[in-house]
């Protein structure tokens, strides 16, 4: 049965700290805001630790929230607004644990990764991880100053990549070392690199974005390849997040992996 909670209980409190990165540092807790957000979250496996909701949403999602009756609050208008990172709260936030793999096993599978090396920005951030996984990476490493993995609008820019992507986070140091120890390579967009359309990725691959302003070389002591997209056009530089996209697409068409469920790389 659904608990109602005071304006300042305790348990409101705890989640509101989750707003911060300290909060969730000290809780080992994040919160994930919204019902679509919520029911990427369960289709990925995860388990929320606790749910908070108003009176007005329990009613229109009260099927969905029936199996986390004893991790049910509910709370008035005034708290949501207090616990939510929107302008316009959903009516419903859910905290889960956070989960993070380690860099040696993150490696373990000789997959390729993702690696954000000091994206700072956490829509870019997010998007990343949702392109990556559309193309067939399904793990990530925020490494150096990126932003961190479970930051609110990080979770929500990834719309639910998060929820089922390998994610990591580890020093440039660490990285450059357990890459050469794995026999994995560094590939970092960067300037000056291979053209993107000649160049024939690695299939143990590390593919570094780099930090929105100063690239990867503030993040990574030492990569091993450089890649480039050719320009066009008088722009100085592409969108952190839209060159990745390119990148990992063209990386997808060279190892033929799927982009969609039912179509192959080859079609359309």
């Amino acid at each position: 049965m659904a608990t109602p909670l005071g304006l300042h209980a305790p348990a409101i409190e705890r989640a509101r700290a989750l707003l911060q990165k300290r909060g969730r540092r000290e809780q080992g807790r994040y919160a994930v805001e919204g019902p679509t957000m919520l029911a990427e979250a369960l289709g990925a496996g995860l388990q929320p630790v606790e749910v908070f909701v108003t009176e007005e949403r329990l009613r229109e999602t009260s099927a969905t929230l029936g199996a986390f009756a004893d991790r049910l609050l509910v709370v008035p208008d005034r708290a949501m607004a207090r616990l939510s990172d929107l302008e316009t709260p959903p009516g419903i936030v859910a905290v889960f644990p956070i989960a993070l793999t380690g860099l040696e096993a993150l490696l373990a599978a000789g997959e390729p990764v993702a690696v954000l090396a000091g994206v700072a920005d956490p829509g870019n951030a997010g998007t990343l991880l949702r392109t990556a996984e559309i193309f067939g990476i399904g793990a990530a490493l925020f490494v150096g100053e990126a932003v961190e993995p479970h930051n609110p609008k990080v979770v929500r820019a990834t719309m639910g990549a998060l929820f089922r992507m390998r994610v990591g986070v580890c020093s440039g140091t660490d990285l450059v070392e357990a890459a050469k120890r794995m026999r994995y390579t560094i590939v970092a967009a960067a300037r000056g690199g291979q053209a993107l359309p000649e160049y024939r990725f690695p299939q143990r691959a590390l593919i570094a974005i780099g930090n929105e302003r100063h690239g990867v070389a503030t993040s990574l002591p030492h990569y091993d390849e450089e890649i480039a997209i050719p320009h066009a056009g008088s722009g100085e530089s592409l969108n952190a997040s839209v060159a990745g996209g390119i990148i990992f697409y063209a990386f997808s068409q060279q190892t033929k992996r799927r982009i969609f469920e039912g179509q192959s790389s080859e079609k359309p």
